[in-house]
């Protein structure tokens, strides 16, 4: 009996320790499950705040332009020197639209032409003194869902920006780029400009105004302001400098005209220049439409002496189409401006053929007889494409 009792014993004490062995082998399999697959909680003095590995979602191009250039307008102001064309967007539901202030310069109204056509006439009805703001009411918008602002934040290098606007006339342009420098200053005319994004997004005459777009989220984070002479170098001015002003106006609107002055010295040297570049691309845009007679009507008298109506019709009878790929203002004063372009012509060949020729061409505009007109110029071809 010893002997079977002792074995027993030992049978079952074997048994209970396999089973302890078993349970403290899946115990480990859990603890180390657990540790590895449980969600981690933080605190805080707002109560546990669960971590998502979840992403804010990145909107589409497409979609980020196609979302807002419905709110992108360009904006047109009768001058002294004649039409001068600038962008804007919409900033409120009080049909708020904000500009340049060089773009409306003195004027009390403005055209405002929407991306389906549409025109308005818009007042005025704040503009800043040193700041190149305006803000241009349209009653007619009131109660439209306006372009996201992003209010609280700045942008910084390498960030992804999208500028629209109307560039040369084109309307619902958009272009993309990066912010490549932050903080530049330097003044224009009356204009102090500091604290500009430097953007690689191209921007040309016309496009000042229009909106400057957070590729990612869509907002607005700037104001495109000028671009550079040469090179894919453009300006914006940070949305949050603007803010201040356009709320004011905003709630508080200045319809008070502007001073005016009889004085063509009073009139501004950009104005000057906006307009000339106005007049040369009108120059190719009657060339392109075959409106000789009205391209040569551009001309000054003393390039008209030089140049009768004939031969200058002659020189683009081999001429199909003109189009202008790249306009500069290369310097400008209180009574004239000088413009640079590049033009792509489409021209018949002698063989019959076609070819695409470039030219750079310069033209120095000014007054003549109280009208704005094409003092001289002189081309120079660069380069023949045949097609």
């Amino acid at each position: 009996m010893k002997t079977v009792s002792g074995n027993g014993n030992k049978i079952l004490a074997f048994v209970i320790s396999g089973l302890i062995i078993i349970a403290g082998v899946l115990g480990l399999i859990h603890i180390y499950d657990a540790a590895h697959n449980q969600v981690i909680v933080k605190t805080s003095k707002l109560g546990p705040v669960e971590d998502s590995s979840e992403q804010a979602e990145v909107k589409d191009l497409k979609s980020i332009i196609a979302e807002n250039q419905k709110l992108v307008v360009s904006i047109e102001v009768d001058t002294y020197y004649g039409t001068v064309q600038g962008s804007g967007f919409l900033y409120n539901r009080q049909g708020d639209i904000i500009t340049n202030a060089h773009v409306v310069g003195d004027a009390e109204t403005c055209s405002v032409k929407m991306y389906d056509g549409t025109v308005y006439t818009g007042t005025v009805i704040g503009r800043g003194g040193e700041v190149d703001v305006a803000l241009v009411r349209v009653s007619e918008l009131a109660g439209m869902e306006p372009m996201k602002i992003a209010r609280d934040r700045t942008a910084e290098v390498g960030d992804e920006v999208i500028a629209l606007g109307s560039p040369l006339g084109l309307q619902n342009t958009a272009t993309t780029g990066i912010i490549s420098g932050v903080n530049r200053s330097f003044e224009i005319d009356n204009y102090r400009y500091t604290g500009l994004y430097q953007i690689s997004a191209p921007i040309s005459h016309g496009s000042s105004g229009g909106p400057l777009l957070d590729r990612s989220t869509g907002e607005v984070i700037g104001v495109n302001t000028a671009g550079a002479e040469e090179g894919s170098i453009g300006f914006s001015i940070p949305i949050v400098q603007v803010l201040p002003l356009v709320e004011n106006w905003s709630k508080n609107p200045d319809l008070s005209p502007p001073a005016q002055s009889s004085d063509q010295s009073e009139f501004s040297s950009q104005e000057l220049a906006w307009a000339a570049a106005y007049l040369v691309e009108g120059f190719y845009i009657c060339v392109n439409n075959g409106d000789y007679v009205g391209a040569y009507s551009l001309l000054g008298s003393d390039w008209k002496a030089k140049q009768s109506y004939k031969k200058f019709r002659d020189g683009y009878l081999n001429t199909l189409s003109v189009s202008i790929e790249d306009l500069t203002i290369l310097a400008v004063d209180e009574d004239a401006a000088d413009i640079g372009v590049v033009i792509a012509a489409l021209e018949r060949t002698q063989e019959g053929g076609e070819r695409v020729s470039y030219y750079r061409a310069t033209y120095h505009v000014g007054m003549e007889n109280g009208e704005l007109r094409m003092l001289s110029g002189t081309a120079k071809k660069i380069s023949d494409v045949d097609v």
